[in-house]
């Protein structure tokens, strides 16, 4: 019935407040109502929340104030718990549970910290719980801000190999011209090329409003970054009826991007990016035939290790005569793994007083070369 099962809906500032000032409870009562659905059918949601400003300057009135950072971040202060308490009321209705999860870019993109975000929202999804994931506005800096959801709702795509991203706007999707100027501008069905065309670009103008940090060009950069880790996209309206049951059903809404990749030749890319590494775990004739028969990596097959590294950096595993075997992002750090090395998976907490799982390197992390 569903063809996608794993599904990111970034919902932006002009949907949630249904092109108004205020957050419009009935739209998120509608979109609520057809997540669930979603969730029922055992499709797993992972929402990216625009409107924590929005929201911010309804709850002091909307205030005139300068459009400087701080300004920005005190309101995203204000609105966010206020935005998480809605969600919570709504989905509370159908049993459902939902958390809050604040990211930057430095959290998905450096190698340190990708495992632990990846794992933590993976975790709520096992848990039938949906993750609803916002930037960290109130204390990011320039430096590690993404800037906007839709390119957040991409990077978080790419983090948990989503199958569908959703991106919903106000418009019905990616014209050939802007629509507002061009009376004779049509809607964009579907991409399919390596490349986005040039003139696209150039129709989705320039970013939106003071309510929302994005527009047309954000989201055709989102499209672009996600298909790129073999994540199909639709950009579509968000209020238009039963659009994301239609969506996850693969009917044709908005404007459809197929992925340029698959999502296991995305991870490949960003795990073979570091194949230079001299970062090394040498692994048993043991360890190597499990890994060619798709298992993890254990630390009872590990022989010895070479260089220093932390939790979520590139390892590259070799054999006992020095030959390349595979690479992945290892769940535990050098000084862990002198510990553990060669011992059996369920004596980990014993020997660190805890434990980030039973693989060294799981096999959803791993490469074989």
């Amino acid at each position: 019935m569903y063809k996608y099962k794993r599904l990111v809906i970034k919902l932006g500032t002009s949907t949630l407040t249904a092109g108004t000032s205020y957050i419009s409870q009935d739209i998120l009562f509608d979109l609520a109502s057809q997540i669930n659905t979603l969730c029922k059918n055992n499709c797993e949601v992972v929402i990216v929340s625009s409107g924590a400003m929005a929201s911010g300057r309804e709850a002091l009135s909307f205030p005139k104030l300068p459009k400087d950072i701080p300004a920005k971040q005190m309101l995203s202060a204000i609105g966010q718990p206020r935005l998480m308490a809605i969600y919570t009321k709504l989905f509370a209705q159908y049993n459902q549970i939902v958390s809050q999860v604040l990211l930057t870019r430095q959290d998905i993109t450096e190698r340190r910290s990708y495992l632990n975000s990846r794992n933590t929202i993976l975790a709520l999804l096992k848990q039938k719980v949906i993750p609803i994931i916002n930037e960290n506005d109130a204390v990011a800096t320039e430096e590690i801000k993404v800037g906007d959801n839709d390119n957040l709702s991409a990077l978080v795509s790419n983090l948990i190999d989503a199958d569908l991203l959703l991106i919903l706007t106000d418009q019905p999707g990616l014209y050939t011209s802007d629509p507002n100027i061009n009376p004779n501008a049509t809607l964009v069905k579907e991409i399919t090329e390596p490349n986005i065309p040039e003139e696209l670009w150039q129709s989705a103008g320039k970013p939106s409003d003071d309510l929302g940090t994005g527009g047309m060009i954000t989201k055709l950069q989102a499209a672009d970054l996600a298909r790129r880790s073999g994540t199909t996209v639709i950009i579509a309206k968000g209020n238009t009826k039963n659009n994301i049951i239609r969506a996850a059903q693969n009917e044709s809404i908005g404007t459809l991007f197929r992925p340029t990749h698959s999502t296991l030749e995305g991870r490949k890319r960003f795990i073979l990016s570091d194949r230079d590494t001299k970062k090394i775990i040498q692994i048993d004739n043991g360890a190597i035939t499990a890994l060619k028969n798709g298992s993890s990596l254990l630390p009872v097959g590990i022989i010895s290790i070479q260089g220093s590294f932390e939790r979520g950096d590139t390892v590259k595993l070799i054999d006992q005569h020095n030959l390349e075997i595979a690479l992945g992002l290892t769940n535990y750090s050098t000084t862990e793994l002198n510990k553990i090395s060669g011992k059996q998976s369920v004596d980990i907490e014993s020997l660190l007083g805890y434990n980030y799982g039973e693989e060294v390197i799981h096999k959803d992390q791993l490469v074989m070369i």
